[in-house]
């Protein structure tokens, strides 16, 4: 048998008061039992549906992943871009071994009617083909095209015997005459390429520069 304990004389409600009183002492900042699950997430700041949208419109990504990625870096939309690009690249470096054989044609005529450009942009599907940012990047590359005027569409067209006519550094005649390599012309900070990696983020499918011409009168 156990033995009894020495409560002889103490009455039931004295024993309920004493317990309470301990409990008090154990625990006296909160004055009552601890809480079961204690929150330690970090409390996120609070962004403006603007701001949501702005990021939105110069990303493309979702509104809850624009939502979330503002929280997370205090409301720097800068920082947002940044993350959301190097994810863009990461996506569009899995989708590049894609077949991509639909499309359209961009044109771009300059006032006057003396220069023009085409470019066949293309995709893996009539619908993306369709889409307005897909046309639009199709028009701006061959206005791109117009203006710089590029020789070569990728660095693998560039021999050396190119880089000896040229009398040009590798590396300079690069960034002067292969599109791909060129600043965009309406935004210096990006290349082609980078605006075509961004648009596959964006859009969800792989996208090619497959050839371009451009025409000039008396050239």
């Amino acid at each position: 048998m156990r033995p009894l304990r020495a409560s002889i004389g103490v009455s039931p409600l004295t024993r309920a008061r004493l317990g309470w009183l301990r409990l008090i002492s154990k625990y006296p900042a909160q004055g009552c039992a601890p809480r079961r699950r204690s929150d330690t997430r970090s409390e996120s700041v609070a962004v403006s549906i603007e701001l949501v949208k702005e990021l939105r419109e110069r990303t493309g990504a979702g509104i809850k992943e624009c939502k979330d990625i503002l929280e997370q870096v205090n409301g720097d939309i800068n920082k947002a871009i940044d993350i959301l690009r190097e994810r863009g690249i990461e996506a569009a470096a899995k989708k590049t071994s894609r077949e991509a054989l639909e499309g359209l044609v961009g044109v771009y005529v300059h006032y006057g009617s003396r220069v023009a450009a085409m470019i066949e942009l293309n995709c893996e599907t009539d619908f993306v083909a369709r889409t307005e940012a897909f046309v639009t990047l199709a028009n701006s590359l061959a206005q791109h095209v117009v203006a710089l005027n590029p020789l070569y569409l990728s660095e693998a067209e560039i021999t050396d015997a190119i880089v000896h006519e040229s009398g040009l550094p590798r590396e300079k005649l690069i960034e002067e005459q292969v599109l791909l390599a060129q600043p965009f012309v309406k935004d210096p900070s990006r290349t082609i390429q980078e605006m075509l990696t961004e648009a596959i983020a964006k859009l969800g499918e792989n996208i090619v520069v497959r050839r371009f011409v451009r025409y000039e009168i008396g050239a």
